[in-house]
């Protein structure tokens, strides 16, 4: 194991707003840069902290060249993969111990999804609560849907009477941020809560690129040219973070999995507002469909390594012109879901009211796990009920990278 150089240390110090680059002179971030890794048990720090090292290199090769990185992470293998023969609640401390270590250096950590099979577990609920609030940086996961075993109903109920308790148990239910229902996700996603890993170690890469979108619509001649002049610019912008990829890869002799193409929004970068520049009406508009399936498009067709969703996210907590178009009730949650037949994400942090049932909420899981089935594309569903807030009431989260929004309707 290669040891941390003074320079790296250094880096790996720093908060991460300090450690980015404002004028770095593109027109989008990296999102991510993701290291898949397979732990021999939960008290396998020693391959945790090679990750780390590996990830500090290759984001030092990214800072040299121009770009801003938001973001480091670690994905593991489905949790149950390195149990050991113990049980959920006997792994609780070493978890915590991880979780310590990757905090500590400014890094995030996916252990992937806990219940793959399809059951109700009754004791999950409570054990994620716990995850939740004694962890800063652990992400995790259910599967509601899979190639094998289609539609897991016992285990969207199960998700749903974990978002609910999440949300109870932290302030304004932002613990659900690390938590997702994923449907037929394929490992190697690099974006979270949804990652997970399998496999050679590996990397992949996350982009947060709205901008970019909204620069190739502002001067696009409609649908047609919009998606020619998209395409350009992408591959354009995309070609030198895949050489640079494919370069730490060989040096680092380390699987490249490939770029989640998905345009990543932040409260800086609205992908509402790219997709406004587009249709020249407010996002849940008639054209708003039409333009989320024109970008996907592109997105698919691409000449780059792809991997992940690699389709248009949507993510209403995350995307202040999205927020802001649902208070104004011009689009609703089923709305969402029929966009989501044609973008990439499904369901992503959608306030919800907090004295949703169970029932109720586990009825929109199916659905997208459904969707997920029946179209053949990894969909997931991170659902947000709003403590003590009905439909209609404002939902503040005092957050940096959520924003305050009207409280949906669920039908």
């Amino acid at each position: 194991m290669k040891k941390l150089t003074p320079a790296l240390i250094i880096l790996l110090a720093l908060p991460l707003a300090s450690r980015t680059s404002s004028a770095s002179g593109h027109r989008f971030k990296i999102r991510t840069i993701t290291a898949g890794v397979n732990l021999k048990s939960t008290r396998d720090a020693a391959t945790i902290e090679a990750a780390i090292d590996f990830l500090a290199r290759a984001k030092e090769k990214f800072v040299a060249a121009g770009y801003e990185i938001q973001t480091l992470r670690i994905t593991t293998q489905p949790l149950s993969n390195y149990l050991d023969g113990r049980n959920r609640n006997d792994v609780l401390a070493d978890l915590k111990a991880l979780d310590q270590m990757v905090s500590s250096r400014n890094v995030l950590l996916n252990i992937g999804p806990v219940i793959n099979d399809n059951r109700r577990d009754a004791e999950f609920a409570g054990w994620a609560v716990r995850l939740i609030n004694e962890t800063k940086s652990i992400n995790f996961s259910v599967t509601v849907a899979s190639p094998g075993g289609g539609i897991h109903d016992q285990t969207a109920l199960t998700a749903a009477e974990t978002i609910l308790a999440i949300a109870k148990a932290s302030p304004g239910g932002r613990g659900n941020f690390r938590f997702t229902a994923s449907a037929n996700c394929p490992a190697g996603i690099p974006f979270f809560p949804a990652g997970y890993h399998e496999g050679s170690p590996d990397f992949s890469i996350g982009l947060e690129t709205p901008l970019l979108l909204k620069d190739a619509f502002e001067k696009a001649d409609g649908i047609a040219d919009a998606k020619a002049k998209l395409k350009t610019l992408l591959e354009s912008e995309l070609a030198p973070v895949e050489r640079l990829a494919l370069n730490i890869a060989r040096v680092e002799r380390r699987a490249y999995l490939g770029i989640d193409v998905s345009p990543a929004p932040s409260k800086d970068a609205s992908i509402g507002a790219a997709i406004e520049t587009l249709t020249h009406a407010p996002f849940g508009s008639s054209s708003t469909l039409a333009a989320c399936a024109a970008i996907t498009d592109v997105l698919h067709g691409l000449a780059i390594k792809r991997c992940g969703y690699s389709g248009l996210m949507l993510p209403v907590l995350e995307d202040p012109i999205l927020a802001k178009r649902a208070g104004e009730g011009r689009y609703s949650v089923r709305e969402l879901l029929l966009y989501s037949s044609v973008c990439g994400t499904g369901l992503d942090v959608v306030p919800l009211p907090g004295d949703t049932p169970a029932v109720e909420l586990a009825a929109l899981i199916r659905d997208v796990a459904a969707l997920s089935t029946k179209l053949h594309k990894p969909l997931s569903a991170r659902l947000f009920p709003a403590p003590g807030r009905k439909a209609g009431q404002l939902a503040e989260f005092n957050d940096p990278f959520l924003v305050d929004c009207i409280v949906m309707k669920l039908d």
